[in-house]
């Protein structure tokens, strides 16, 4: 495992700027162990909905986790607007860097990550195999 802390700037999209990780670091497994920051726009699906909801203003990042892949990207977070109301779910594409976010990601050359259906969830879930294993037995 390498650790990789990162800073996003100002106007950067989390999802976008996180998938571009894996391929700037030549991996196809990681994970985010922790993450803080601001948001202007935050998109939030709530569990079980099929879409996401947007959120504006002065939002804070108060927890961000979860994995990465070439295939998919699995986030969740919890944000607080300027009033201290807290909100969490799973990251949707859209959000936007207001002042920075700060995170610790943990890369995993050693491993391929990757999302196929799974019969019993009905999504797409991870997978997880060695590198060195290409039918990941």
């Amino acid at each position: 495992m390498q650790t990789l802390p990162l800073r996003l700037n100002p106007g950067q999209d989390l999802r976008s700027a996180l998938e571009s990780v894996l391929a700037e670091h030549g991996v196809s497994a990681a994970f985010v162990l922790q993450g803080i920051g601001s948001l202007s726009v935050a998109q939030l699906r709530f569990a079980g909905a099929q879409q996401a909801i947007e959120f504006r203003g002065d939002l804070e990042i108060l927890t961000l986790a979860g994995s990465l892949s070439p295939d998919g990207i699995h986030l969740h977070m919890t944000i607080a607007d300027a009033e201290g109301r807290v909100l969490g779910g799973h990251v949707a594409p859209g959000c936007i860097v207001r002042t920075t976010v700060e995170l610790l990601l943990a890369l995993l050359p050693e491993h391929r990550f990757a999302r196929e259906p799974d019969p019993a969830s009905g999504f797409n879930e991870l997978v997880i195999r060695q590198q060195s294993d290409p039918d990941g037995v």
